[in-house]
């Protein structure tokens, strides 16, 4: 089964997104997109995989978003996602792709729609917000 998800280790809900995967007993693909960012092609198609729209994925806190002034409506979907390609961190994550769809996992949560496999054991998140119980039950 392979569940892949595009990481920034530096980023709290991409931890607890990949958390929540390994809770589950599954060690995904993780791909460091800062490091590897995807090329055009799988970009596109993680877009439409998540079904949201271009500007749905591009991130604006403590990025160029502003600058480049990827604000302006009349961009294109192929500028906005020349914009991520030239500035990888302008793509929003954590992205979560398995057999059962993908994720934009804001909030890491959302995970849990996608994952092929239950959750083995309690988790919460690094703030210490409890998302599964000890039965491995999404708490409410």
């Amino acid at each position: 089964m392979t569940v892949t998800i595009w990481h920034n280790p530096a980023c709290g809900t991409s931890r607890n997104t990949l958390g929540l995967i390994r809770n589950a007993g599954i060690e995904p693909t993780i791909i460091e997109y800062l490091r590897t960012p995807p090329d055009r092609k799988t970009l596109v198609d993680l877009i439409a995989r998540m079904g949201i729209s271009v500007r749905d994925l591009l991130r604006r806190k403590d990025t160029p978003y502003e600058e480049l002034g990827l604000d302006n409506p009349t961009l294109s979907n192929d500028d906005l996602i020349d914009a991520m390609l030239a500035h990888p961190i302008l793509i929003n994550r954590p992205i979560v792709a398995t057999p059962l769809g993908g994720a934009l996992c804001r909030p890491s949560e959302r995970v849990l729609d996608i994952l092929p496999a239950p959750q083995k054991a309690a988790f919460a998140k690094e703030d210490g917000e409890k998302i599964v119980d000890a039965a491995g039950k999404r708490i409410v």
